[in-house]
């Protein structure tokens, strides 16, 4: 099952060590770790991003489910990146990226004081004894929760109604004399335009899915070839 994973740490040094682990599982084959992130919780509220396996399957974290969950972390104060961290562009506080529910953020957010420090990732795990054994033995405040699918369309309650107000205003404009005419049309330009973004952003939402879907694969498929290259040595 593909899960993000959330594990909170009092000292930096033990969020190392437990990325560590998930490496030594990933390893193992118990688990596989597409992702992650150490990131640190600074006195402000903000959040930074202390190190991130960057050379992963997803290349950057901008658009992701993990990297819009980071995001979420820095609170109104924002997220602060690593200078060694190549996350750059976009935006990174989405809630519709993380593909999980709002609850889960403010469970964590609850454990993820300042000073402390939390090791971030997105894993695939049948079972979840293996990890929970590793960072349970080195003080670690566990959350997982299971990744929903990427949403496929925009919520078409909400671009419906907007589409109403906009056959509304353009009947308005129709029939407004010359002098409202631009106030309308002005209105009409900027719904007409959020429109298209909404549906723009549902459309990035689904390629962006399928690019870290295939990247996946490939990261799987790498690995089960590196296997099977050292079990033949």
């Amino acid at each position: 099952m593909d899960r993000m994973l959330v594990v909170v740490f009092d000292k930096e040094a033990k969020a190392y060590e437990g990325r560590k682990a998930l490496h030594q599982l990933d390893e193992e084959g118990g688990i596989a770790v597409y992702a992650y992130a150490v990131i640190a919780k600074n006195a402000d509220g903000s959040a930074t991003v202390k190190q991130t396996d960057d050379q992963g399957p997803f290349g950057t974290l901008t658009g992701t489910a993990l990297g819009s969950l980071i995001g979420l972390f820095g609170g109104p104060t924002g997220l602060a990146i690593g200078a060694a961290v190549g996350l750059l562009g976009g935006s990174f506080a989405d809630i519709d990226n993380t593909r999980i529910g709002e609850d889960f953020v403010d469970d964590v957010a609850k454990e993820l004081l300042p000073g402390k420090f939390a090791l971030v990732a997105e894993i695939e795990e049948d079972w979840t004894t293996p990890v929970d054994e590793r960072m349970e033995a080195l003080g670690g405040k566990i959350f997982r929760r299971a990744l929903s699918q990427v949403k496929q369309t925009v919520n078409k309650e909400d671009v419906a109604a907007m589409k109403d107000d906009l056959a509304q205003l353009k009947a308005e404009h129709a029939k407004a004399r010359a002098d409202r005419q631009a106030k309308l049309k002005e209105s009409i330009d900027r719904l007409d335009a959020k429109i298209k973004a909404h549906l723009e952003k549902a459309k990035a939402r689904r390629v962006a899915a399928r690019n870290q879907a295939k990247a996946k694969i490939e990261l799987l498929k790498t690995k089960m070839k590196t296997k099977a290259a050292e079990t033949q040595a």
